[in-house]
């Protein structure tokens, strides 16, 4: 009997242990990434290597949705290019912005994603190239190419 009468305490303590994890995930994820170490991001190695895929795919027309191998849409092809050098993205600009970590514009390197941003939020992601240009797929009726960043709206970001 006296194991029953204690079943209810420890439902409670389990049931507050959970919900404090809960709710600190939760916290987490509205402020969003915090400062990491730079071990857990991509090497400047696997960041030149980003470039020279996202390069091997010049020419390549946009389609909204696409993920390559031939085709591609911003985030498409920015997933699939991390993709060959190891590191899992998922399939829209904004959340790709969540999975980075924020650089500074001075510490930019090759390979680093570059977010467009407005009013609504991050609306186009590419793949920085060094110098001032990007890889990208920019919008239907064209096709993936190197462009120079057109605007201030921006913001940087590593893979982690």
């Amino acid at each position: 009997m006296s194991a029953t009468r204690f079943a209810p305490a420890r439902l409670l303590t389990t049931f507050a242990l959970v919900l404090g994890l809960a709710l600190s995930l939760f916290a987490f994820s509205a402020v969003g990434p915090t400062t990491r170490g730079a071990s857990a991001m991509i090497s400047a190695e696997k960041g030149n290597a980003a470039v020279d895929w996202a390069r091997s795919r010049k020419g390549s027309p946009y389609q909204y949705g696409a993920t390559g191998p031939r085709r591609f849409d911003c985030s498409g092809l920015t997933r699939w290019v991390y993709a060959r050098v190891g590191k899992s993205l998922p399939h829209s600009s904004s959340a790709q912005a969540g999975r980075v970590e924020r650089i500074k514009r001075s510490n930019a390197r090759r390979g680093d994603l570059v977010f467009f941003y407005g009013g609504g939020g991050v609306y186009h992601v590419a793949i920085f190239a060094g110098h001032g240009y990007i890889w990208h797929a920019p919008y239907s009726g064209t096709r993936v190419r190197r462009d120079h960043i057109w605007t201030k709206n921006v913001f940087f970001g590593r893979v982690r």
